[in-house]
């Protein structure tokens, strides 16, 4: 088997500037308006509609619709909000952010909460349950949603991975009374820099939430409120307007390729897929497995020119900053969660030779020929 080289992702294809996406882009630039106008509410009908959502709020990134979110629910200082250790650490920035206290909750094999365990870590200080959509899966939204309503806890679904995703027919974001997203350029649905959003069916919080993004304005230099400035700019919003268009059927190539990975490593006793039970419910966003001898799978690829990343190689509290007050938690699932998994290369323009090669190499490493 020859030498070749694979790309982790390849942001090019998906952000090359296409005839539309320049008009798009040369349109805004025409028109004088760059925040806050036509381009940004067409964006947001268009995505709320996309969701199944009645509104959809534009912000200037995940972890900002996160702590906005938090924010427009009035929670704050000293309150509590339960959710993952395994998340990008944006999540725990958020709770930070507002004054709230973050409490972790170990996780399934699958690296998603255990909502089984949730329940034990509700206090009277618990205001909001905050799960992360993990790589595209969905958590126990059904078990999540009955533990909100017996304790009158607000539910924030942190769906920065999950663009299209969906949970018993339902796309993840709208279960929540907010969901958020991020249009970081390597999500599912990415722009041309950092962008994000807010979805609700409650128009108090939507209306809110619009006013927390724009310095806390409900009209021109009347401030409400204490806000922040969090904006998607118009260009951004255009160019997301054009690129949601595809999403479905981007969806669709990274599950052709995710099945095909499947069917190559299902039978490699050393290594588990991390996948949603119902793969037609899942975005795949990363292709993860947990593998034995991680490291050593992760530096044989690398010299046979494949590239892989770990999503993510910490738990948020064992971080530098967090540690200190929360290094001691007992959180053995997740912990050991960590130190398996392995993200291999996925992205709807890569092509099934790669997935085949990349496959072959696995399972080179674990049953070398004699």
């Amino acid at each position: 088997m020859g030498k070749r080289q694979v790309k982790f992702n390849n942001l090019v294809p998906a952000t090359k500037v296409t005839k539309e996406l320049q008009n798009a882009f040369l349109k805004v630039l025409d028109s004088g308006n760059y925040i806050l106008s036509k381009n940004v509410l067409e964006f947001e009908e268009k995505f709320a509609k996309y969701l199944g959502a009645k509104y959809c709020i534009g912000v200037g990134n995940g972890l900002e619709a996160i702590q906005i979110s938090l924010m427009s629910l009035g929670i704050g200082k000293d309150d509590e909000v339960i959710t993952t250790p395994i998340s990008a650490v944006a999540t725990t920035l958020a709770i930070l952010a507002v004054g709230a206290i973050p409490v972790f909750v170990d996780t399934k094999d699958d690296g998603l909460i255990n909502e089984g365990l949730i329940e034990k870590a509700i206090t009277k200080a618990t205001k909001a349950i905050l799960p992360v959509h993990l790589y595209g899966n969905s958590v126990n939204l059904e078990k999540i949603q009955a533990i909100c309503k017996q304790y009158n806890l607000y539910l924030v679904e942190d769906a920065a991975q999950a663009h299209g995703s969906s949970f018993t027919g339902k796309k993840l974001g709208t279960f929540g009374d907010l969901g958020c997203f991020s249009f970081y350029p390597t999500k599912n649905l990415g722009a041309l820099g950092d962008g994000g959003a807010i979805v609700t069916n409650n128009k108090k919080n939507a209306d809110v939430c619009r006013e927390i993004r724009d310095y806390g304005q409900n009209k021109k230099y009347h401030h409400v409120r204490f806000a922040l400035n969090s904006r998607l700019d118009e260009i951004q919003a255009a160019l997301l307007y054009i690129k949601l268009k595809s999403l479905d059927s981007q969806n669709n190539q990274r599950r052709r390729l995710a099945i095909r990975y499947i069917s190559h490593l299902s039978n490699i006793p050393s290594l588990k897929i991390v996948k949603a039970d119902n793969l037609n419910n899942a975005n795949f966003h990363l292709f993860v497995i947990r593998a034995k001898k991680r490291d050593k799978l992760m530096g044989y690829l690398k010299r046979s020119g494949v590239q892989t990343f770990i999503h993510f190689p910490k738990i948020i509290p064992d971080q530098p900053f967090l540690k200190p007050e929360y290094g001691n938690l007992s959180l053995p699932n997740a912990r050991k969660f960590v130190k398996e998994i392995l993200s291999l290369p996925l992205y709807p323009e890569m092509i099934i030779d790669e997935v085949d090669y990349t496959s072959k190499l696995i399972k080179n490493f674990y049953e070398p020929k004699n």
